[in-house]
């Protein structure tokens, strides 16, 4: 669910654009200091909570959220109530919504987690709930993935990273939630609030999902400082991992004259040398680190030969490319592979990370490509990082991607020529495919030589060209 979260909307009612007004009115007054916030704990106990507002998602079933006074934990009183789609329902796709403190938020500062008592009809997996979005920025949003819910009332808690952060906050509650094995059902919230929790210890952050990596890097480029969560232990002994914002972060360089890092957790190498990226919260510091071996000025890919008029370029400065539905396409659940595209002196790489397949697609809204006259697929892929043993990258050109399909497909590995720190040219011979008039898909996997899963890949100069005419 999480990409389809990122795109979100809130569908904005009408009648609280006005609230937001009055909000706004009521917190800054002839440029005197704004008002102490309420610090009030309660979100929805029985009912609402003064100011909150509901705003689901743009895609989302607008009614799958109720007050339900015949259900409820306890001896009397209400409970919230989400009733999840079917596949295929026509109301909407998922259901997912943020509560939003439209008073103009609370202090939240003197809490620890956001607690709650849930139940559903049946066993099932909740996508994503947590707190933190607000659609103001969502700057100290956290995601509790996958939470397990019963039949039976039980009680869940959503760690805060850092409350320090919280003196202003908004986002009280989100969450999304999609059918399971095509079929949708229903749960319930109850006694929904911030709490001070004296049974929380061994608070354990983490970047990069606690691993320590090691980057071959250059002048001018950059990175994101990825996996960003937060562990804590519970009073019955068990853990709660979440997914926290980069704001809950302080990121450090060990050698700013080397890499530096934002308060986002982007790092940005500006010298030759090494330089280690960690980061703390509250002062806890993080597990995990990005060691980052600086070469200097960047190896740019060599300089493509092959004539324009007998080339058809799908991503390369040095010819005209052809349109493209995208070069990342991310297929969940099983990729991994993420984005980080960069630019060097006008000179555009495609930029792959924690590799392990990925499609360039040129058929959903854009033509695909006639490639009856072209004999070869070329790339230029380069591994900043060591290449373990047993790597295999390889690269295929699909032809009637999803009918007749046919393909080529070459492969090069870590004993046949794959290795780091320079440009490493993949050629495909495509003559051998039954039809290359339909072409639609390219697609990079490391599916022959599991051990490159993880890497980080640049690419460039993709083309298809006509070695005969050469």
């Amino acid at each position: 669910m999480k990409s389809v979260i990122n795109n979100m909307k809130p569908v904005l009612a009408a009648s609280l654009l006005l609230l937001l007004s009055v909000a706004a009115c009521e917190r800054s007054v002839d440029g005197l200091s704004e008002p102490d916030l309420t610090s009030n704990p309660e979100v929805f106990i029985n009912s609402f909570s003064p100011g909150l507002e509901y705003y689901p998602y743009e895609g989302s079933v607008a009614d799958a959220f109720s007050v339900d006074s015949d259900v409820f934990f306890g001896n009397r009183g209400a409970s919230m109530r989400f009733d999840v789609p079917n596949v295929g329902d026509p109301a909407g796709a998922f259901a997912g919504a943020i509560f939003r403190d439209d008073f103009g938020g609370r202090n939240l500062s003197s809490y620890n987690a956001l607690t709650f008592y849930a139940k559903a009809t049946r066993g099932g997996t909740l996508g994503d709930i947590g707190f933190g979005q607000d659609f103001l920025g969502n700057r100290f949003e956290v995601s509790r993935r996958n939470l397990r819910l019963t039949t039976n009332w039980r009680k869940y808690i959503i760690p805060i990273p850092d409350a320090s952060f919280l003196r202003e906050s908004r986002g009280l509650f989100w969450y999304a939630a999609g059918p399971e094995n095509g079929e949708g059902y229903t749960f319930w919230i109850d006694q929904l609030k911030y709490e001070n929790l004296a049974t929380l210890a061994q608070p354990r952050p983490a970047i990069f999902n606690g691993q320590d990596i090691t980057q071959t890097s250059f002048i001018g480029s950059g990175t994101q400082v990825t996996g960003l969560n937060y562990t804590i232990n519970q009073a019955d002994g068990q853990d709660v991992t979440i997914i926290a914002a980069p704001s809950y972060f302080s990121f450090n360089s060990s050698n700013p004259s080397v890499a530096t890092v934002d308060e986002s957790g982007r790092v940005t190498v500006v010298g030759a040398g090494d330089a280690e990226i960690t980061a703390s919260v509250a002062g806890q510091p993080a597990i995990g680190s990005l060691k980052l071996e600086s070469v200097g000025e960047f190896i740019f890919a060599p300089t493509p030969t092959e004539d324009p008029a007998n080339v058809i370029s799908i991503f390369s400065d040095f010819y005209d490319d052809v349109p493209v539905d995208f070069y990342n396409g991310f297929y969940e659940p099983f990729q991994t592979t993420t984005s980080n595209d960069f630019e060097i002196e006008g000179n555009r790489i495609l930029g792959y990370e924690n590799f392990n397949f990925v499609g360039i697609e040129f058929r959903q809204n854009v033509p695909t490509i006639d490639g009856s006259n072209m004999t070869h697929l070329s790339l230029h892929i380069f591994l900043p990082d060591d290449v373990p043993p047993g790597s295999a990258f390889r690269a295929r050109i699909v032809n009637n991607v999803g009918g007749n399909e046919s393909s080529a497909s070459a492969t090069v590995r870590s004993n046949t020529g794959l290795v780091s720190g320079e440009w490493v040219r993949v050629l495909v011979d495509i003559r051998g495919m039954a039809n290359r008039s339909n072409l639609g898909q390219i697609i990079f996997d490391s599916d022959e030589g599991p051990a490159l899963q993880g890497a980080t890949i640049w690419v460039d100069n993709i083309y298809l060209f006509n070695a005969d005419a050469e």
